[in-house]
């Protein structure tokens, strides 16, 4: 007899679960085509890194993970998500959930929704098929993964930039048009893209506004289509306003500021600013920030009379030279204006004021630990150190603390490459222990160049400084030690309290004396000048560059 054995399956794709796509924190719907997707999120991701545009509906430029999380589809734990693509809206409301902040957005060209996954299969038809003989195995065919290309950007310019457009009265709408024109050009030329050049803006008016930052969209369709959206507010043109607020609030790591990177804001400006802008420009400059000015339309003689300050120009920029400073005579036939200008905002060597009193110097603190000092005395003057350093960005390409406590001998309680943090080097200070012994102040200050500063050399550009804290007249001379560290280089802060003799204070300060010469009666008085020493070591950081 022949037999035939008949049997009945059903498609084995009912067998074959769909796989979601590993995804990171940054991925956005605008990088996924397919109608719907499961993704897999990371865990652990910091929440200050999310953008999301929306509530329940999620503009697409927005971060999957993050969607999900602000949601609750999701913990910070990670997991599978099921994106949902949507049509675009006309506005994406701001909400608070699960520990993100989402932001509104006006319109935005695509949306999707996030949802828990399910363990859904593949597509099963449901047919039985025929088959002579039974199947040795599963036949699985690869599951594509329909991710859009990412855009990486210009890597010869890694610069973080703002564009501070002008949205004043004096610019009216139709050259407002044509200014976001000339922007979105330049922002093409520049190559923005993950790990090139990112671009934010902030509208010049009456009041500042960030229109977006950094972190918000690394993609040039995206900062195109975002620049195109922003709407004209009008308004005086107080630019000095708007450079302050971009100084102070732009250039965080929560906005997207990148460690180590150039940070840029060019101005715009069609005809000239309403308020002051001298004071914004210092504060920009000791912030590390490298101000660009891009004058439309110079004055006209007799609107000269108008300018409340004729030399705005040299008084905005990082530096008074051609680099920082750039004109064009209209806001008609721009193009040529364009790859110069992105030329300069790429050239990293030439950005001078990138290195700031803030994270560019080394600073010793020479403490003593004689007996009249005391253990609760001594505590003070710790804390009084601890809050100076506080106000420094220590890290291994930053600044950088160290301190000698010196009695009759002295001792290296931490050098410059001994800790580079601010958490370590703040708990290091805190930690030191009082030693207690006589007061040889002047051996300290050959000590501490010798054994602090004398390795650095050849080491990095950042300036140095020492502020020696005493409260007793030292048995040693301390002029000439004093004025050796000068002729290194080191400038010198002296704080006395309670015995110190005002003229050995004097002697050891650099010049000028007064402003490097601070004495109080009582420890407890030594916090008052916590914030002169931090101005004042700016202060010498910036005339010296």
């Amino acid at each position: 007899h022949r037999v035939c054995i008949l049997l009945t399956t059903f498609n084995t794709s009912l067998l074959v679960l769909k796989a979601p796509v590993p995804i990171s924190c940054a991925t956005r719907g605008t990088d996924f085509t397919d109608e719907s997707a499961l993704v897999e999120c990371p865990s652990d991701c910091p929440l200050w890194q999310f953008s999301v545009f929306g509530s329940g509906v999620y503009a697409s430029v927005s971060s999957i993970c993050g969607s999900a999380i602000h949601r609750g589809v999701i913990s910070t734990a990670g997991g599978p998500v099921r994106i949902q693509k949507l049509s675009g809206q006309e506005n994406y409301l701001s909400s608070y959930g699960n520990g993100i902040k989402s932001q509104t957005l006006s319109r935005w060209i695509s949306s999707f929704s996030v949802s828990r996954a399910q363990s859904i299969p593949m597509e099963a038809s449901g047919q039985p098929k025929a088959a002579a003989l039974p199947n040795s195995g599963l036949s699985k065919k690869p599951v594509k993964k329909n991710l859009k290309k990412t855009n990486n950007g210009n890597k010869d310019c890694k610069v973080d930039i703002a564009f501070l457009l002008d949205g004043s009265y004096n610019i009216g709408r139709r050259r407002f048009n044509l200014q976001k024109n000339f922007i979105n050009k330049l922002a093409l030329m520049l190559g923005i893209g993950s790990e090139g050049p990112h671009v934010g803006i902030v509208q010049v008016s009456e009041n500042p506004k960030t229109e977006f930052y950094l972190k918000n969209f690394t993609q040039p369709k995206d900062v195109v289509f975002a620049i195109k959206e922003v709407a004209f507010r009008g308004g005086n043109t107080n630019t000095g306003k708007a450079l302050r607020h971009t100084a102070e609030t732009f250039f965080t790591p929560e906005n997207g500021a990148r460690r180590g990177l150039p940070r840029v804001a060019v101005m715009f400006i069609d005809g000239w600013p309403s308020d002051d802008i001298e004071e914004a420009a210092t504060v920009a400059r000791e912030s590390g920030i490298n101000v660009f000015l891009v004058s439309v339309a110079k004055p006209a003689p007799e609107e000269l009379g108008m300018v409340q300050d004729r030399e705005f120009v040299q008084k905005a920029v990082c530096k008074d030279s051609d680099l920082f400073s750039y004109n064009m005579p209209s806001w008609f036939s721009t193009n040529k204006f364009v790859k110069p200008l992105a030329q300069r905002l790429c050239a990293e060597e030439q950005m001078l004021c990138s290195k700031n009193c803030y994270n560019s110097v080394n600073i010793a603190f020479l403490i003593d630990g004689s007996s009249s000092v005391g253990d609760s005395n001594f505590r003070l003057v710790l804390e009084f150190i601890a809050n100076i350093v506080n106000a420094f960005e220590i890290s291994d390409i930053g600044s950088k603390i160290g301190a000698v406590q010196f009695t009759y001998d002295q001792k290296k309680e931490f050098g410059f490459q001994d800790y580079t943090t601010k958490e370590d080097t703040l708990a290091a200070v805190r930690g030191i222990r009082y030693m207690s012994g006589g007061t040889a102040t002047g051996e300290a200050i050959s000590y501490t160049v010798g054994n602090l500063y004398n390795p650095l050399k050849g080491g990095g550009a950042n300036r140095n400084f020492i502020v020696i804290i005493t409260d007793g007249q030292s048995y040693d001379e301390v002029r000439g030690p004093a004025v050796s560290a000068q002729k290194e280089g080191i400038t010198v802060y002296s704080v006395g309290v309670a015995w110190a003799p005002m003229e050995d204070l004097k002697a050891m300060a650099s010049e000028p004396k007064e402003s490097h010469t601070f004495f109080t009666r009582e420890f407890t008085g030594l916090h008052q000048f916590e914030q002169p020493i931090i101005k004042g070591i700016c202060r010498d950081f910036t005339e010296t560059q």
